[in-house]
């Protein structure tokens, strides 16, 4: 009896499954149907990692840009939300599973990277919490359905690292990023603005409250300091206006290896695609995050 419930409970399982990927897949193919290929093949993409019917839509500016018949290893950077991390950590499992299909992690690249004696392993629950990393996982797998048997991932989880830290980790997956089968997936929402957050910078020149996010995220060189590509300006930015960039380290990891290839002559240029907001805030008593998209082209 218990075994023919078990069952059941499988087979149930197991259907709500398939619809729910089958939901999933038909979801991202229409954000991806909207969005313009403009910087393929990318070398490494910046995009959210919020609810889908928050950034879906977004996120899919940067995923349009990954070229499946040249990618063969996707590093995917995430932030940790959970868990106080001062240097980076790699995960304890081999597979990663989606509603799309699974995801195998690199072991090769991954015993390289432990080598080093920089990186931390997360255990299960760290991993399973972690939704910076995961919610890049079904978007991941869709741009690389074409090749799914032909690429490995590399998770990396990123902590609260110090500016020499986000040098050191950056320096040392420059060697990847050189590489054009590898594209790095960088996960971060940008500003998280209202009294929840903590955070409530209004510059009142700017108009509507939403309309002074939007300049703290794009003008006041949040995202025009990425696209300079320039760590130490990213670093001050961070200092400055405290932006609440939740991917900042990521990000400073990235652009600490992009400055590194860049001493030895390769030239590469980062442009932002897509902006949103989760809601236009109005008044005090509303909070929003934004989201962008972005790609590093290699030339």
């Amino acid at each position: 009896k218990t075994n023919h419930h078990s069952r059941n409970r499988q087979q149930h399982a197991g259907t709500t499954q398939m619809a729910i990927g089958s939901q999933l897949n038909a979801q991202l193919e229409d954000w991806l149907s909207k969005a313009q290929s403009t910087r393929r093949p990318a070398r490494a993409i910046i995009a959210p990692h919020a609810g889908y019917s928050y950034c879906g839509a977004c996120a899919a500016h940067a995923y349009k840009q990954v070229d499946p018949t040249v990618t063969r290893r996707v590093f995917i950077l995430g932030p940790s939300h959970h868990v106080h991390l001062t240097c980076c950590a790699l995960s304890s499992a081999e597979i990663y599973r989606t509603p799309l299909y699974d995801m195998r992690i690199d072991q090769k690249v991954y015993a390289e990277l432990w080598k080093t004696g920089l990186f931390d392993r997360m255990n299960i629950k760290t991993d399973e919490d972690e939704h910076s990393i995961e919610m890049h996982l079904p978007y991941t797998a869709k741009a690389m359905e074409s090749r799914k048997d032909d690429f490995s991932i590399v998770p990396i989880l990123v902590g609260a690292l110090s500016e020499n830290k986000e040098h050191e980790y950056g320096k040392l997956l420059s060697k990847y990023l050189a590489d054009p089968s590898n594209l790095f997936v960088v996960s971060s929402d940008f500003c998280h603005w209202g009294n929840r957050f903590h955070y409530t910078y209004y510059d009142e020149s700017q108009g509507e409250i939403y309309r002074s996010i939007e300049h703290l995220d794009k003008m006041l060189k949040g995202m025009g300091i990425i696209e300079q590509l320039d760590p130490p300006s990213f670093s001050n930015y961070i200092k400055k206006y405290r932006n609440t960039i939740c991917g900042r380290h990521p990000i400073g990891v990235l652009l600490n290896a992009v400055a590194e290839l860049r001493k030895s002559g390769l030239e590469m240029n980062f442009s932002f695609l897509n902006y949103a907001q989760s809601g236009q805030c109005r008044n005090w008593e509303q909070s929003s995050v934004s989201y962008a998209a972005g790609a590093l082209y290699v030339h």
